[in-house]
């Protein structure tokens, strides 16, 4: 495989100390060493052997989300048969994993597959702007603490940075905040060495945060309340497929992954297609479900019956149902309530309740960015993308060479971001093969703008300024749905008439003595 010492092209940069250095120069340029930037490396050497890639990622170390996030008993909300990599099995008897497992599965599959040769750590992406005349991004980043500035060039730009802030989680701020004399914690910055033993805990929120939070920390503290203002749908499921680890026993791993994969693939593709269908009767089942759980004691109408339908928010996951142990035991409870202030010793809600606590964790949600907030330009004018309408879920109109992962809202992230980075390489082998430079998605005068996510969730609708547009209609148009997203990217026309293909006056595809340069390296 060719790559990685990457030619030096003119393109330059300068160091702390004034002095120019030489812009290193990548035909593929990823952003992110996280769950989608490793499948992205993987599959532009699987598929397109002969172009040469760099990661840059703003940390110190690959995992992403699952680097970041360390509070207790943090986990999968999907399941791993889909949540994992379509190339490399995933071999856990937990198909509901938990944060430390994922982890190294994603290390793994970066060292197995020489993925983490490529990555350049402490990258923190802050520019890119794009030249027509030489069909080439340029890429600023700040290097180590020092924030050195350092600059690349790569003829496509692929973002796997995520959706949401890594320094900034949604973060409200309560009445009476300082009056409280016990600990307040975001989950997105958890202490290491807080000691919740025997404390009594209230985390404030009804998401898959929460639900996670709450049985992990009732196993040691002395009670947990979660705080919710508004109910949230929670299902159970067994953390282990049973099915899966019996086909594993009597089939190759590869063939019984597969065939696991499908099976949730297409029974999460059903519930969701039902649920649209026939909303009413989907609450209905998995109100009854809670129900099953708790008995018909427990106040189900008021602390797990939404307002809203199935899947206009995502569903909860529990597995093994340890929510619902948890408060059967009486080591959790729920509370549903608005804050009306904080006090010394913990919340007084709207209806004159009075909760104590030692803890309070504000599981408040995510805060969602476009792109890392990384500043645009084309041919010197700075782009807002939000302004843009969405190609096939992954590029934005107008703009050349660029491609955002970006996973699915009702399904598992991978799933659509591995058909992403596959369709990139699709892209890339159709420039080579026509001698083009160029590819853009133009938008018809048709297309008429919807919002990018039909989701009601308060982090979605918080952010839908930020996001760009979808269209009316093909290709421009998010379906959600992982068998058509199969056929459009994996199987159908690259030359669609959307796309526009074109040579730069200035030529800055990789010649073949410097691709034969790079290979010696490599092997030396």
């Amino acid at each position: 495989m060719a790559d990685q010492a990457a030619h030096l092209e003119h393109a330059s940069g300068t160091s702390a100390a004034g002095t120019e250095t030489p812009a290193e120069h990548y035909d593929v340029l990823i952003v992110g060493a996280g769950l989608s930037g490793i499948g992205a490396g993987y599959h532009l050497q699987a598929n397109c052997p002969n172009r040469t890639y760099v990661i840059l990622e703003g940390r110190e170390a690959i995992g992403g989300t699952w680097d970041l996030f360390r509070y207790p008993g943090i986990r999968s909300d999907s399941d791993m048969y889909t949540l994992g990599y379509s190339f490399r099995p995933w071999t856990d008897p937990k198909a509901i994993a938990d944060g430390p497992s994922i982890l190294r599965y994603v290390r793994e599959t970066a060292s197995e597959y020489g993925i983490d040769r490529h990555i350049r750590f402490r990258h923190h992406v802050k520019r890119v702007s794009w030249s027509s005349e030489e069909a080439r991004w340029t890429v600023e980043a700040e290097r180590g603490p020092e924030k050195e500035l350092v600059r690349f060039t790569c003829n496509f730009l692929l973002m796997c940075s995520g959706y949401y802030n890594y320094a900034e989680g949604h973060r409200p701020e309560f009445p009476g905040e300082a009056r409280f004399q016990g600990t307040i914690i975001h989950p997105q910055f958890w202490p290491e060495n807080l000691d919740y033993a025997n404390k009594r805990v209230v985390v404030i929120g009804s998401g898959a945060t929460a639900v996670t939070l709450v049985p992990e920390m009732a196993r040691k503290a002395a009670h947990v309340t979660m705080l919710q203002r508004s109910p949230t749908y929670v299902v159970s499921r067994p953390a282990e497929d049973f099915i899966a680890n019996g086909l594993r026993r009597i089939l190759p791993a590869k063939l019984a992954y597969a065939i696991t994969r499908w099976k949730n693939v297409l029974f999460g593709m059903f519930f969701y297609a039902l649920a649209r269908k026939r909303p009413a009767g989907v609450k209905k089942f998995l109100v009854g479900m809670v129900r099953d759980q708790l008995g018909d004691g427990y106040d189900i109408a008021t602390h797990f019956t939404p307002s809203y339908n199935p899947w206009d928010q995502r569903i909860c996951l529990v597995p093994d149902a340890d929510l619902f142990t948890a408060l059967k035991q009486g080591q959790a409870s729920v509370v549903t309530d608005h804050i009306e202030t904080f006090t010394e010793k913990g919340l007084k809600l709207r209806s004159g309740q009075d909760l104590e606590a030692d803890v309070i964790v504000t599981a408040t949600g995510l805060k969602l960015q476009l792109l890392s907030d990384i500043e645009f330009s084309l041919d010197g004018e700075q782009r807002d993308l939000s302004k843009t309408v969405c190609y096939k879920g992954m590029m934005f109109s107008g703009v050349p060479n660029f491609a955002y992962s970006f996973g699915y809202t009702n399904a598992s992230w991978t799933l659509k971001v591995d058909l992403t980075s596959g369709y990139v390489c699709r892209l890339l082998n159709r420039l080579e093969r026509n001698g083009d430079t160029t590819c853009t998605p133009r938008r018809a005068p048709n297309v008429e703008e919807q919002p990018f996510l039909d989701f009601s969730s308060s982090y979605v609708q918080r952010a839908a300024h930020l996001l760009p547009k979808q269209g009316s209609k093909r290709p421009w148009r998010l379906y959600q749905n992982y068998v058509l997203d199969l056929f459009m990217l994996r199987f159908g026309e690259v030359d669609d008439g959307t796309m526009e293909f074109s040579r730069a006056p200035k030529q800055t595809t990789l010649e073949e003595p410097q691709r034969e340069a790079t290979s010696k390296r490599e092997a030396a």
